[in-house]
């Protein structure tokens, strides 16, 4: 058993690109490679294991893959960054703040309340609090996220704004904990 394990991350290679698509939905979407070549399938399951529920159309990735009987296919996410398109103050709301105030907000602890991607908007609350936290989509794809599920774990960066306390920033929880070592040398 070890040794076909070991075949296998033996036929893995590394590769950079973009989502074409990811529907959480139907569990799967596809990378484009950098290097060109046909598409790569990303199953829900490898990008759950990178501690992520979906990801935005264009956003950056660098995963392993393997060819399987059926093409290539993502076998680890290594990394994931935002689309490149991606507003870096997503909000009119967010206008008068400076920009390194909200990245040197804390990261807070919450779950999903609801979210309706065709509304574009939704809320979650800090743990511990009943205070309701607005999450616009916008905030949402800059962060590099597409959709969000009810009780879903996040970490929220928060500023109060004109109309009440609101995400600048949302992250997956798992993002939060490959995050920690850097934001605590800063």
């Amino acid at each position: 058993m070890n040794d076909m394990l070991d075949r296998q991350a033996e036929d893995r290679i590394e590769l950079a690109g973009h989502v074409k698509w990811f529907d959480p939905a139907k569990g799967f979407g596809f990378i484009v490679p950098d290097d060109g070549g046909s598409d790569i399938l990303l199953h829900a399951n490898v990008l759950r294991n990178f501690g992520q529920n979906s990801v935005a159309d264009g956003a950056r990735i660098r995963i392993l893959a393997q060819r399987t009987d059926r093409g290539i296919q993502a076998a680890v996410v290594l990394s994931l960054e935002p689309p490149a398109d991606a507003p870096a103050v997503p909000l009119a709301d967010f206008a008068e703040f400076d920009p390194e105030y909200l990245a040197s907000r804390p990261l807070e602890p919450a779950r999903i309340k609801w979210f309706d991607k065709a509304k574009g908007f939704g809320f979650a609350n800090i743990f511990g609090t009943d205070d309701d936290i607005f999450l616009h989509v916008e905030v949402l794809r800059s962060s590099g996220l597409a959709e969000l599920q009810p009780g879903e774990a996040v970490a929220l960066r928060v500023i109060q704004g004109k109309r009440g306390r609101m995400a600048t920033e949302i992250l997956p929880w798992d993002a939060v904990l490959r995050r920690a070592p850097q934001e605590d040398a800063l």
